[in-house]
């Protein structure tokens, strides 16, 4: 007498269920947001513009950092981050934990 599938599968008889997934051992890298990389990206933007915004036109002279300046360093600064960030997930390996 043959087994018979519930599924409907020809190939697949009932109890040899032998398909299984390999287990996950590392997930790709940590959050960005808890990375050391993330909060100097951010220091570094924001000094940008505090660097921008005091540095000026004062006493007659031209404003040597203007908006448009600081705003092309900042995406500058955002491409390099990006990158970094690429980086760091094609080649490290943070340990998996099944209990997160």
């Amino acid at each position: 007498m043959s087994a018979v599938n519930p599924v409907g599968d020809a190939g697949h008889h009932a109890g040899t269920d032998t398909v299984t997934r390999p287990r996950r051992l590392s997930t790709e890298t940590k959050a960005a947001f808890k990375t050391t990389e993330f909060f100097t990206y951010i220091a570094a933007v924001v000094a940008v513009l505090i660097a921008s915004m005091v540095v000026g036109n004062d006493e007659g002279h031209a404003d040597y950092f203007r908006a448009d300046k600081a705003w092309l360093y900042i995406v500058i600064l955002t491409v390099g981050y990006m990158i970094s960030r690429g980086l760091a997930k094609s080649g490290s390996r943070d340990p998996y934990d099944e209990s997160r």
